[in-house]
């Protein structure tokens, strides 16, 4: 069964429409029942909220989690619902990072913050009841890119996470420089969205062979060989269909095991507005937990 489509395109396109955006986005999210939540401030001004279930077996895997809203907007508490359910479901720990946003606070600094997030969990695994070596790192949309880009960065520092639970990440800028989308991204996240997000979180103009930076935009990594193995969910009416597809075949050819879930007519985010209403939905999210579980549970 197809999913309805959402017929509301964001068209998030100059700073003087942030303020309203970030009003109608990142509204929290109750988490559910048998799950604690806590809130524990990092060094320079981010936060990270810690979901417990109740009665886990320790030690036990645990998840860093990045929300999305194309870097510029969302909250950690938007997905507390989310983050809640893949604790409970997963038996995991999940801390779910409230990053700071751009164009504010632009490239490295919501990485940085995803960083300090993975630093304090790690230094913080014996009292967590945590097992270092089944930490992965995980995220929907922008929390895709900076999850994928702390893949890359804590492999480079010798120091990998385990896995990579990536939903229909936001992984290259060169997207935004194409006009032929195939029909993809009508639906919410449009090409003019995702052309201001790239361009706030970067922080300059969109080139295509613009950026260079190590991190800032993860597709254009050349070397995908030793990242930890991953998953990859996108919906086939996602305007990031063919970068995460692309992403995932390079990711193969690097001897790098990745699973790929593409859901037919789901458009981007449509499981964090529709929840599990619809059967396409419900199966993406009983895929990601899954791939979860399979790794780190």
């Amino acid at each position: 069964m197809r999913i309805a489509p959402l017929w509301a395109p964001l068209a998030l396109t100059t700073p003087a429409l942030l303020p309203l955006a970030r009003r109608v986005y990142g509204i929290p999210t109750a988490p559910v029942d048998g799950v604690e939540v806590t809130v524990r401030g990092l060094p320079g001004g981010a936060a990270v909220r810690v979901h417990q279930p109740v009665g886990r077996e320790r030690p036990s895997g645990a998840l860093v989690w990045v929300h999305g809203g194309g870097t510029v907007m969302g909250t950690a508490a938007q997905d507390d619902r989310l983050c809640s359910e893949l604790a409970r479901d997963v038996g995991v720990v999940v801390v779910n990072v409230d990053y700071r946003l751009a164009p504010e606070h632009p490239f490295p600094t919501p990485l940085d913050d995803c960083a300090a997030a993975l630093d304090w969990l790690r230094s913080s695994a014996a009292e967590l009841g945590v097992d270092p070596a089944r930490i992965a790192v995980g995220g929907a949309s922008a929390g895709g890119l900076l999850a994928t880009a702390l893949a890359q960065r804590t492999t480079d520092e010798g120091a990998p996470v385990a896995f990579q639970l990536l939903v229909y990440p936001m992984l290259d800028d060169r997207t935004s420089l194409r006009s032929d989308h195939g029909g993809r991204g009508r639906f919410l996240w449009t090409p003019p969205s995702n052309r201001f997000a790239w361009t706030s979180y970067l922080g300059h103009a969109l080139t295509e062979d613009g950026e260079d930076r190590p991190y800032a935009v993860p597709a254009r990594r050349a070397d995908l060989a030793g990242l930890p193995p991953a998953w990859i969910g996108v919906g086939d009416l996602d305007l990031f269909h063919d970068e995460d597809l692309e992403y995932a075949a390079r990711l193969r050819a690097a001897d790098v095991a990745c699973d790929v879930h593409v859901e037919p007519g789901m458009y981007h985010a449509a499981d964090a507005f529709l929840g599990d209403t619809a059967p396409g939905i419900a199966r993406f999210r009983a895929a990601m937990r899954a791939a979860l579980r399979g790794a780190i549970g």
